[in-house]
């Protein structure tokens, strides 16, 4: 179960990544960085690092990139966590 809500966040982060590159390239309306942020720390981390790199999209931005890969790192120690208590 939790493995199917970080699949589906994950897409749905990637999207809004890509949502929010193509914005910025139009100049149009935004997404804001702390829904990008709530969206990685609800489990859509790898998404989020995923569309980061790929868009080329806020890997130069700080705080931006530096909280990203804080979230990321929190949950890849809490997944590692849950599978070591096993």
């Amino acid at each position: 179960m939790l493995a199917a809500w970080i699949a589906l966040l994950s897409l749905f982060t990637f999207y809004a990544f890509a949502r929010d590159k193509r914005a910025a390239v139009e100049g149009e309306r935004r997404t804001p960085e702390a829904t990008l942020l709530m969206l990685a720390a609800a489990g859509g981390a790898p998404g989020a690092l995923a569309a980061q790199q790929l868009f080329r999209h806020k890997t130069r931005k700080e705080p931006f990139r530096s909280l990203l890969w804080s979230i990321a790192a929190a949950q890849a120690a809490c997944g590692l966590w849950i599978y070591l208590a096993r």
